[in-house]
């Protein structure tokens, strides 16, 4: 096996629970840790045979980008199915959600959840 990570994905989106949170929008960032098991692809250097990170982008993009969450709980979840989905190869999506601007009464850098998926 071997793994995949992709570091401070940024994007514009509105989830939460607030409804100003859906008015007002903010940066997510997410990071993708995908345990691949590797088959030919590693071999041959071919990229049919592993996890396309420019296409795995784009996946989480499309999830962070659309319908409205108000758990980033569920926003991860989400994410980590939609890559094992899209890539059979990938034996574990540990997804990382961080929320800067999470509506605490406190001052804190971020909010972040990891869900790893499957089970």
């Amino acid at each position: 096996m071997y793994v995949i990570r992709m570091k401070n994905c940024a994007f514009f989106a509105r989830h939460g629970v607030l409804d100003a949170e859906e008015t007002l929008g903010q940066r997510f960032y997410v990071d993708a840790e995908l345990t691949v098991v590797p088959d030919a692809g590693l071999e041959t250097d071919s990229i049919e045979g592993t996890v396309d990170y420019g296409v795995a982008f784009s996946v989480i993009e499309s999830i962070v980008t659309g319908r409205r969450r108000f758990l980033i709980e569920a926003l991860a979840l989400d994410v980590a199915k939609a890559l094992v989905a899209r890539f059979p190869q990938i034996g574990k999506a540990a997804i990382t959600v961080r929320k800067p601007n999470a509506p605490v009464a406190g001052v804190l850098d971020h909010v972040e959840v990891t869900v790893v998926w499957p089970l």
